[in-house]
């Protein structure tokens, strides 16, 4: 039988075994805080210096409001590898492991968020955006998710996730069709 040759593009799409995945949005969400809260401090000292109101106290306010701001806007870095999905905020780190999750749910509010748990009782909440715009860390919790599943631990949520995945094909579909010029008006039969 013939060898299967790997191509770059597809050592690029499938994560090696032992291969840690990290978001590869999250060094631009964080120069975008590190920036609006920047921006604030700086506008509101050169406010104060202008009408000559600047004083340590004044200053150590739009330093503190600086810094609840970044913290605020701080993105968390979630990471995938080796049977763990980690999510590390501003002061803590949570991490499941895809294949033992027993339950996914989405949490609606100001923004959606997905919580995952697994059955050692650990319990991850994150963006959906950061799976969908990161296929690599998708793919490690579905892979994980399946094999819960097959082993009857993921006993809600199922759908949860089937759906996310749903969704995510459909938007690369999309963004294909896009690309290649199929889903323009002229290319549309009556």
């Amino acid at each position: 039988m013939g060898r299967i040759v790997r191509t770059p593009a597809a050592r690029r799409v499938t994560p090696r075994a032992g291969v840690t995945v990290t978001d590869r949005n999250w060094a631009r969400d964080l120069r975008a805080a590190l920036l609006c809260a920047g921006l604030l401090f700086a506008l509101v000292m050169t406010i104060d210096a202008a009408n000559s109101t600047l004083t340590p106290v004044r200053t150590a306010l739009w330093t503190g409001l600086s810094l609840l701001l970044y913290a605020v806007l701080h993105p968390p870095r979630v990471t995938a590898g080796p049977g763990r999905l980690a999510v590390r905020g501003l002061g803590r780190r949570r991490h499941v492991c895809p294949d033992l999750l027993v339950s996914a749910r989405r949490a609606e509010g100001v923004s959606p968020r997905l919580v995952l748990r697994d059955a050692l009782g650990s319990r991850v909440e994150l963006d959906p955006k950061i799976l969908t715009s990161n296929p690599l860390l998708w793919h490690a919790l579905e892979r994980g998710a399946k094999r819960a599943l097959a082993n009857g631990l993921l006993v809600t949520g199922g759908e949860v996730l089937r759906d996310l995945g749903a969704r995510m094909d459909t938007e690369a579909a999309q963004e294909i069709f896009e690309a290649s010029g199929l889903n323009s008006p002229s290319s549309t039969r009556p």
